[in-house]
């Protein structure tokens, strides 16, 4: 980093990223510090710094002693290992030290004490909910929300005339004719055991999943103008069941509530959508399928007189950027949910539903909200006269 850019770090105060200590002198208080930053997003701890981002320096033999301690407390303090990198520099004849840690790759870390540290804004804390440590499992897939069993729904509560359809479409079989137990058979295909359905059974087979599951669905709002901040609407639903039939009525709903325009088509004819239809289709797809299913929250889809927004639970996953998912790439949030659901609704798997939304209508921005942990695609609207 150069002098100006620390400086202008300085100035804007401590964030998630950027963290200011005056000195350390405890190996756990730094591995519980140095934990927070790989568990979330890496950033940055500036030592020799006041709060108020006054620099006050450290003496030679400080920087020589914090070097020792970084070094103990990244491999012996820290579960697994972390591998941080420190820059001594020299600013109006004072000096700091700038301890920069990574994002982890091998998620979730944990210090000496078994304890798992996040980050939330300037501070940290611990990751206590069921949800944030699942999620943080989630992030080095060791576990996929997706076969994680759905509460309170057994083999009982498969749809079973639904399911049998699937089956043979699926496999060109009956289901009665299969000579192991229906609930061997829902093992077998990843979507349940022990006679419970996991989330992909219960969201794509189960009978009235919203009934168990009521946070897994669609709420979806037209507004008559630019804002949320109104009591005035024109259309309001909360879509539930089966993620078929989530997925046809959110369909329905934003091709309701969108402009019909006539162009060069007869007085008579039903008009051309002022979106085209495929595009809603790539995005509701991608926001069931790819949403994080450890967030206990709807997905949104609000239509406003300038744009229509779609929100999905949960930022990209690892790495993936915005520019990475519009070139094409893709990583799975929900493998076993992905692999059956193009056999149910027009999903393809293969990460082009960004680049075909986009090509059938280019003005779609999308926004990975990380602090949020939300996923947000907004369509502008055009003036039609």
């Amino acid at each position: 980093m150069e002098v100006n850019d620390v400086l202008q770090i300085l100035s804007q105060g401590e964030d998630s990223r950027n963290q200011f200590i005056e000195n350390v002198h405890n190996s756990d208080a730094l591995a519980a510090e140095m934990v927070a930053f790989s568990n979330t997003l890496g950033g940055k701890l500036f030592v020799g710094v006041k709060d108020d981002g006054t620099i006050i320096g450290l003496s030679t033999a400080d920087i020589s002693r914090l070097n020792q301690l970084i070094s103990n407390a990244s491999s012996e303090n820290i579960k697994p290992a972390i591998n941080p990198l420190s820059t001594v520099m020299t600013i109006n004849s004072k000096k700091l030290l700038i301890i920069d840690i990574p994002k982890g790759l091998n998620k979730p870390y944990q210090d000496k004490n078994g304890v798992f540290w996040v980050k939330s804004g300037a501070d940290k804390r611990k990751a206590t909910s069921r949800e944030e440590m699942q999620r943080l499992f989630q992030s080095s897939g060791l576990i996929h929300a997706d076969t994680s069993i759905a509460r309170g729904m057994t083999i009982e509560h498969l749809d079973k005339d639904y399911f049998s359809e699937f089956f043979k479409r699926r496999y060109n079989e009956e289901l009665k004719d299969q000579t192991v137990p229906l609930q061997q058979t829902i093992s077998n295909m990843n979507l349940g055991s022990d006679g419970y359905l996991n989330l992909t059974g219960a969201l794509l087979f189960g009978i009235s999943p919203s009934d168990f599951l009521p946070e897994f669905t669609v709420k979806a709002v037209s507004y008559m103008g630019d804002s949320i901040a109104t009591e005035l609407y024109i259309d309001s639903r909360d879509i539930r069941g089966k993620l078929e039939r989530i997925y046809r009525e959110s369909l329905h709903f934003l091709m309701s509530n969108i402009k019909m325009l006539q162009k060069e088509q007869s007085v008579n004819s039903v008009g051309i959508p002022e979106i085209p239809k495929i595009v809603f289709e790539e995005l509701i797809a991608n926001a069931l399928i790819h949403r994080d299913y450890y967030i206990s929250a709807p997905i949104r889809i609000l239509v406003f007189s300038d744009r229509i927004e779609i929100i999905s639970p949960g930022h990209l996953p690892n790495n993936l950027t915005i520019e990475n998912v519009k070139r094409g790439n893709s990583n799975v949030r929900n493998p076993v949910l992905s692999s059956f659901a193009y056999h149910i609704i027009p999903y393809r798997g293969v990460g082009s539903g960004i680049i075909r939304a986009l090509e059938n209508y280019e003005d779609i921005e999308f926004i990975d909200d990380r602090e949020g942990n939300m996923f947000k695609c907004i369509i502008k609207r055009k003036k039609h006269f």
